[in-house]
């Protein structure tokens, strides 16, 4: 982190994520902000959910108890994917503890109700939604070589994955085999992804209620080549919270604070000078 009168800035990751999703944009950051990122229940090198719920609900209420005991609060609150829907459930439910809301992808509810969009480019996910099926999947995938599962999820994540830091990947490769060894991280990824699927499906209206409520000053990044959720949400989303301003990032993927931390971070600081003011 940087100097002791810096803002605080929380930084949260997506489904499957960690807090190596966020070093690139937090070096950019840190001579600025105060920056801290979190590993969720489940995820990096966090231990499991003491109840064993990975419901958003769960997920929003650590990310609350980690602000109220951290007494970091009101922070300039980050998101990506699943960390997206979380910190826009932050934002909602807690404003008093969100200075600025920046959403990077967010997964929020389709706008189209049956088009799947993250279908389209690998129709098996659905099966990690089911029950039973879900597990057997994932058991299979944990066979695969590891270094192979983490490119091919670079790929799904980046629209040009040759953008991604040699060793970013080593370090991604070495987070996943020390995750082989945690019994509880199957769980901890279906169960999420399953918390994530009821929101999409269930409480898409409740969702987008929860947008137009949010009062902290907001920005909408989007990778025009997203293949996980559908980039033209990006508009939607921009236009149901109040004071929000949207950037559609060209030749990028779902990850944009990976593929192109440069002009993340940019925009990112670009929110702070114009619409946080500054404290005499």
């Amino acid at each position: 982190s940087s100097a002791s009168d810096a803002e605080p800035a929380l930084l949260v990751h997506g489904l499957g994520g960690s807090t190596n999703n966020w070093t690139d944009l937090a070096g950019l950051l840190r001579s600025r902000l105060d920056v801290e990122a979190l590993d969720l229940p489940g995820h990096g090198r966090s231990g499991p959910a003491p109840d064993g719920d990975y419901s958003q609900r769960a997920h929003a209420r650590t990310v609350i108890g980690y602000l109220e005991r951290s007494g970091r609060g009101p922070v300039h609150l980050v998101g990506n994917s699943m960390g997206g829907a979380i910190v826009l459930r932050v934002a909602s439910t807690r404003p008093d503890l969100v200075r600025s809301l920046t959403l990077i992808s967010p997964a929020v509810p389709d706008v189209r109700r049956l088009r799947a969009h993250p279908l389209r480019n690998d129709p098996r996910m659905a099966l990690l939604i089911v029950p039973g099926i879900g597990g057997m999947a994932l058991r299979r995938l944990g066979r695969t070589a590891v270094e192979a599962r983490v490119k091919a999820t670079i790929a799904l994540c980046f629209a040009d994955p040759h953008r991604y830091p040699a060793t970013r990947l080593q370090q991604d490769i070495a987070e996943a085999r020390e995750r082989m060894r945690m019994p509880w991280a199957n769980a901890a990824m279906l169960r999420s992804m399953r918390g994530l699927a009821r929101v999409q499906f269930a409480q898409a209206r409740a969702s987008w209620a929860a947008m137009r409520s949010i009062t902290a000053p907001s920005l909408v990044i989007w990778g025009d080549t997203d293949r996980l959720v559908a980039p033209d949400l990006a508009g939607f989303v921009a236009a149901a919270i109040p004071d929000s301003r949207q950037l559609v990032l060209k030749h990028t993927g779902h990850t944009a604070m990976m593929e192109d931390p440069v002009t993340t971070a940019r925009a990112f600081l670009a929110l702070l000078e114009d619409s946080v003011p500054a404290r005499s």
